[in-house]
């Protein structure tokens, strides 16, 4: 077995622990917000019922009220848009395993011998070939999508 196989091989099972890891801190986050969601849902519960039930109370304990309502609000649109971040971030992971494993049944493939292949292992190198060139250009799309939600937050 060549070095370079062993090599490719071990590189390939460390580029598939990475992504395991960023897909684990990615859920792990995802829950934080959900249950960060749940908190200030309830929070802004309160302070709704708080502004229309005290109609007598104090001019400044409103303005305070809806203060920290807006402060809510804008908060929840924070995390709404590390959640949407983070849902891109998942399907580009999904993208790099599949063209991972696409890449690597193209390499077995071409490391055939020519003379060796039958008409389907040349059928079937084309279609993984064609099926490689869609994932790129999804994640190219994917990558086009994050640069110009990037460029529209400036």
């Amino acid at each position: 077995y060549p070095t370079w196989k062993r090599t490719m091989a071990r590189r390939a099972r460390e580029d598939q622990m990475k992504r395991f890891c960023r897909a684990q801190a990615i859920q792990r986050r995802l829950e934080e917000i959900e249950v960060t969601f749940r908190e200030l849902e309830q929070q802004g519960t309160k302070l709704e019922k708080l502004l229309r039930d005290e109609n007598e109370s104090l001019a400044d304990q409103q303005t305070q009220w809806t203060n920290q309502l807006l402060y809510l609000v804008q908060k929840k649109n924070n995390l709404m848009t590390e959640e949407s971040d983070l849902m891109i971030a998942v399907q580009e992971l999904k993208l790099e395993e599949q063209q991972c494993q696409l890449d690597q049944k193209l390499r077995s493939y071409m490391n055939m011998e020519e003379a060796l292949k039958t008409p389907e292992d040349l059928k079937a190198e084309q279609d993984t070939l064609k099926q490689l060139v869609e994932v790129v250009n999804k994640r190219n799309v994917l990558i086009q999508i994050q640069e110009e939600k990037r460029l529209s937050e400036l």
